[in-house]
């Protein structure tokens, strides 16, 4: 059977998993209408295994890491409609996606499964579980949007397409692209980081010369978890706030969850301090189109959210200010390259630079802005979509903030023994952004 070397850093993720934090991207998406079995199956197998061949090949590791074609390949192994319980509501998706994400994905087959969750809010949702040692967050997203109609504008696979049909990939991928990339890197330090070796010690020393986060003594992560998202927020009403306050909605939205974990621990009576958070960035060229083989290219930036401030405005100032400083230094960013030298190694040294990693700081966010108009999958109208991506070493909180027509929705994937109640705290965060609005907003 013909094999394919996997790329060492995707082989790394692929040996990354641990029963308490899968290296799994988790994304749900909610339609209005309700998608039939055909339908979905015809959009499938032309825009998803069709284009993509890691959808169907299977990891193999044998004398190396490879991607093989799986010879029993069926979308029948990879898709499952499953019901939700009365009232179908959103805490009945959520605790179904809950229920998943301690459970592996089947190394026999591709790594990849689909839930078509029937009778959502009277439409269909989709909970898509892919495993990350096919793509990086940013390329999955892409990957997902072009299963929409009209999604060739977000992957742009056809290599010899017209110059205005490329014209049109590079704009729309450039809509959907990680803030990160927008607010928290310079140009030039993308290219810096773009161009370095997978063996450059630079990279490495900054990961191992950054002190650890305050707050990891000795931090546990156990099978329970739960995931959970908010009512859609206008965008306008963040962009407002920004635009009163002299800052960015990034700004905005990362002060409010700073705000929130301020309120969980003063609650819990637990000690009060900033807290790191690892933001992941896209290192994929937007304006090029996906290749067939997918993979993990980006850059990571270790930011401080500062919980220690008081009230909301001093997050927000001390927020922006943050942030201004990441733009412009490049000492905070770490490439991801290493994860290439990292695949090589035994699995004993990567476990043990993974908890470096996670050591240094105590939450994932992720931020994604979506397509700024409506789009449909066979007809129906995507209402929302959410994601979020895994939480390595003993990570057990997971961020997720995702922009679409209009609307910015945030996620919330936390591990119970270190945040017992995530519903409380996606209250904390509708709080602080009500907080944020509100006084911009005051004459």
């Amino acid at each position: 059977m013909t094999r394919e070397a996997m790329r060492h850093a995707d082989a790394a993720w692929l040996r990354m998993d641990h029963p308490n934090n899968l290296m799994v991207v988790n994304s749900v998406l909610w339609f209005d209408d309700p998608v039939s079995d055909e339908d979905l199956h015809a959009v499938l197998g032309e825009r998803l295994v069709g284009r993509f061949r890691r959808f169907r090949q299977r990891a193999v590791e044998d004398h190396g890491t490879w991607w093989e074609d799986d010879p029993d390949f069926d979308l029948a192994h990879h898709v499952h409609r499953v019901e939700l319980p009365p009232p179908r509501g959103r805490r009945e998706l959520e605790k179904l996606v809950a229920s998943y994400l301690t459970v592996p994905l089947d190394r026999a087959r591709p790594l990849w499964q689909l839930y078509v969750v029937d009778g959502y809010h009277g439409g269909t949702a989709l909970f898509f579980r892919l495993h990350h040692c096919i793509a990086d967050g940013i390329a999955l997203t892409r990957v997902l949007l072009s299963l929409t109609d009209d999604g060739e504008q977000y992957v742009g696979v056809v290599a010899d397409a017209p110059e205005k049909a490329r014209g049109l990939v590079r704009e729309v991928a450039g809509s959907v692209v990680h803030e990160a990339v927008q607010v928290a890197t310079h140009p030039r330090h993308l290219v810096d980081l773009a161009t370095t070796s997978a063996s450059d010690a630079r990279a490495l020393a900054k990961l191992v010369g950054l002190p650890f986060d305050p707050g990891v003594v000795v931090r546990r992560t156990g099978p329970d978890k739960q995931v959970v998202w908010s009512d859609p927020i206008p965008l306008d009403r963040v962009k407002a706030a920004g635009h009163a306050t002299g800052t960015t909605v990034n700004d905005v939205l990362l002060a409010a969850v700073s705000g929130a974990l301020r309120a969980d621990r003063e609650r819990r009576g637990a000690r009060v301090h900033d807290v790191r958070v690892l933001v992941p960035f896209n290192l994929h060229p937007l304006d090029q189109p996906l290749p067939s083989s997918l993979g993990n290219r980006f850059g990571l930036v270790y930011l401080n959210l500062p919980v220690s401030r008081a009230t909301p405005h001093e997050r927000l100032e001390e927020m922006a200010r943050r942030m201004s400083a990441i733009k412009r230094s490049a000492e905070g960013t770490v490439a991801y390259g290493i994860l290439d030298v990292i695949g090589q190694a035994p699995s004993v040294i990567e476990k043990v630079v993974v908890e470096v990693f996670a050591a240094k700081g105590s939450a994932v966010m992720t931020n994604v802005a979506g397509p700024r108009e409506p789009v449909t999958l066979a007809g129906s109208k995507l209402r929302g979509t959410m994601g979020w991506v895994p939480m390595s070493g003993s990570i057990g909180l997971g961020v997720s903030i995702f922009s679409y027509a209009g609307d910015v929705i945030v996620g919330l994937a936390v591990d119970t023994l270190q945040v017992p109640d995530a519903h409380l705290l996606m209250e904390d965060v509708v709080d602080e952004l009500q907080a944020l609005t509100s006084a911009a907003s005051a004459p």
